[in-house]
Parts: C-alpha cells; sequence; structure tokens
C-alpha cells in the first residue's frame, strides 16, 4: 500500500522560498501521478500542481503558475514542490496525494498529515 509523507514546511517570509517533498514507502512512486493540495483554515482544498508519473506531463494552478515548480526523483520515491516568491496567501497545510494523471481528483482519499506553510513577516 502507498505511503506517502511530506516535509520541509516551516515559517517564511514574504517572497522566500521553501521546498517541499513527497516521501513514498510501501509500493515504488513511478507508477502514480502525484498531486500536491494545499488547505488553509476555513477554506476549501485546493489542487496547486501535479506530475504524471514520468514527469513529463505538469499541471499548475493559477494561483501558482510562474512561482512553484513540481519535480520528481522515482529513484528516491520522491515528489518535490519548489516554492518561490511565496505570498502570505500561501499558507496552509501543503500534502500530497495520488492522482487521476493530468487533474486534480485524488484516486484516494487517505492523505498524510501535510506540512505547513506559513508565509509572514
Amino acid at each position: 500500500q502507498l505511503q506517502l509523507v511530506e516535509s520541509g514546511g516551516g515559517l517564511v517570509q514574504p517572497g522566500g522560498s521553501l521546498r517541499l517533498s513527497c516521501a513514498a514507502s510501501g509500493r515504488p512512486l513511478d507508477t502514480y501521478a502525484i498531486g500536491w493540495f494545499r488547505q488553509a483554515p476555513g477554506k476549501a482544498r485546493e489542487g496547486v500542481s501535479c506530475i504524471s508519473s514520468s514527469g513529463g506531463s505538469i499541471l499548475y494552478a493559477d494561483s501558482v503558475k510562474g512561482r512553484f515548480t513540481i519535480s520528481r526523483d522515482n529513484a528516491k520515491n520522491t515528489v518535490y514542490l519548489q516554492m518561490a516568491s511565496l505570498k502570505p496567501e500561501d499558507t496552509a497545510v501543503y500534502y500530497c496525494a495520488p492522482v487521476v494523471p493530468g487533474t486534480f481528483i485524488r484516486t484516494t482519499q487517505k492523505r498524510g498529515q501535510g506540512t505547513q506553510v506559513t508565509v509572514s513577516s
């Protein structure tokens, strides 16, 4: 059974950068398309970015396009989300999950605990 653990969050000033990691265990990650999602208190869950199993197809939400970069290293069973030019509105719990390729449709309701990103001066 695929299990995903997110890490890399923290407190950063506006304009700063963070790199989140989504580490897989239980099954090889290279057959899964993976999406990054975020949820802030009182707000709906938002799909941030997703990447196909090979890394050849990538999708970004308009709210992060040009600032976030998703990538994966299947040899390390890890998907990354490099976040730059962070804004206070990026503050949320970020988590990763398997998705239908090319979409933000999760293939399972299971999710990890996520990692908190707080953008504040």
